[in-house]
């Protein structure tokens, strides 16, 4: 990157000119990585898909099927945190150091100071939130209604479809302001010594800098996950590794140490 094209953030530059052609390039690289070390990927799908399942048949066993709606559209919230083990495997595999499951696992410790913990907490507590949000849009249009969330005939309602529009909203809004502050800070915090503070205003930069490109790659993200959970959520296995593997490679190319 020339200087023109950077912003200084300190303790990092951020790219000003990321392209599509940079998002063709990060999945290419994240496929290459999951390619290169499946088992990774598929372990730390796994954990996903087993927790996908679960609330699915607990909620069907409960009655409580259109609560499927509002879950499976707050699960992309945790995803970052979950990829962070996949952030290491990329970090090893482009350095040529040793790969381990206890560096791989660690890496969900962080360097020692428990920045990436304290973002876990943060992700889960806007997992929380939305399912609180989403619990209050419901409540209002269930008594509009009449039909309880027993039912999948809801969304068929007038009142349903209401519902459907503006959980959307506010949910898209919700999962694009978690992205903005994630898609280059857990993969910075697994890279370098940095307080999670500094990397969450770094990634913030990043997608300020760029903001039709961070779109385009949060608009991805969110329909391949979207279609990878149709399936009982077994596309994830592929899915949530490349894409975990290619947002590495596109933190790489955004964001890089001052004077490099």
């Amino acid at each position: 990157m020339s200087t023109a094209n950077q912003a200084q953030i300190a303790p990092a530059t951020v790219a000003s000119d990321l392209a599509v052609s940079d998002l063709r390039a990060a999945l290419a690289a994240g496929w290459r990585d999951f390619r290169a070390y499946p088992v990774f990927g598929l372990f730390f799908a796994a954990i996903y898909v087993a927790a996908g399942l679960f609330l699915y048949f607990a909620l069907f066993e409960r009655g409580e099927i259109a609560w499927l709606v509002p879950l499976a559209a707050g699960f992309p919230l945790l995803a970052p945190f979950v990829a962070v083990g996949l952030y290491e495997v990329s970090r090893r595999r482009e350095a040529g150091t040793p790969m381990s499951w206890r560096a791989v696992l660690g890496a969900l410790r962080g360097r020692g100071d428990e920045q990436i913990l304290s973002m876990g907490v943060i992700l889960f507590v806007a997992f929380a939130f939305w399912l609180m949000v989403a619990h209050g849009i419901f409540a209002i249009f269930l008594a509009e209604s009449g039909i309880g969330s027993e039912s999948l005939e809801l969304f068929r309602t007038t009142a349903g479809i209401a519902m459907l529009v503006v959980g959307s909203i506010v949910g898209a809004l919700m999962a694009l302001a978690f992205y903005a502050i994630t898609v280059v800070s857990l993969p910075m915090l697994v890279d370098r010594e940095v307080d999670f503070i500094t990397a969450i205003i770094v990634s913030l930069a990043t997608v300020r800098s760029n903001k039709l490109v961070m779109l385009i790659w949060a608009a991805l993200i969110a329909i391949a996950l979207f279609v990878a959970m149709l399936p009982l959520f077994l596309g994830l296995f592929v899915v949530l590794p490349v894409l975990g593997h290619a947002t590495w490679h596109l933190y790489r190319r955004s964001v890089n140490q001052p004077g490099t």
